[in-house]
């Protein structure tokens, strides 16, 4: 027997639906995200090449060595923890937030303790960050 075979359709997929949902989606995700840049701390670097001259009236000094210890106001913390370091912070500064900090760090001291020092201060609402550094000779 010799049955008649029908032409088998090939199947349309239909994208308009689906474009139209990824485009509601852009839609929703762009109106919904917030734009505005904020920024926790104004950092102001003073250049190597220059003598800058920091008012050191009411300043509090956060330094942190090679070994990566930390002192404030030349006072050794315990450990280099961010709740030590904010520990010390409170009782330096006490209420005040608007004392200028000077941040002092070794040329040799790993990255991620001068990130977790700026961390705390900018989460105890610091905004007034000097990061020292020191004078190149001057060649000649």
């Amino acid at each position: 027997m010799n049955f008649l075979r029908t032409p088998l359709e090939e199947p349309k997929v239909n994208l308009t639906p689906l474009i139209d949902v990824v485009f509601l989606l852009l839609i929703f995700f762009m109106v919904s995200t917030s734009f505005e840049k904020q920024t926790a701390l104004k950092i102001s670097l003073p250049k190597a090449s220059q003598q800058a001259e920091l008012k050191k009236d009411n300043a509090i000094e956060v330094a942190i060595d090679a070994e990566g210890r930390m002192y404030v106001n030349q006072q050794g913390l315990l450990n280099s923890r961010a709740a030590t370091l904010t520990a010390a912070l409170i009782t330096a500064a006490g209420s005040s937030r608007t004392a200028p900090v000077i941040l002092r760090a070794d040329a040799e001291t790993a990255h991620h303790f001068v990130v977790t020092a700026m961390d705390v201060l900018a989460k105890m609402g610091f905004t007034n960050l000097s990061i020292a550094a020191a004078r190149e000779p001057e060649e000649g």
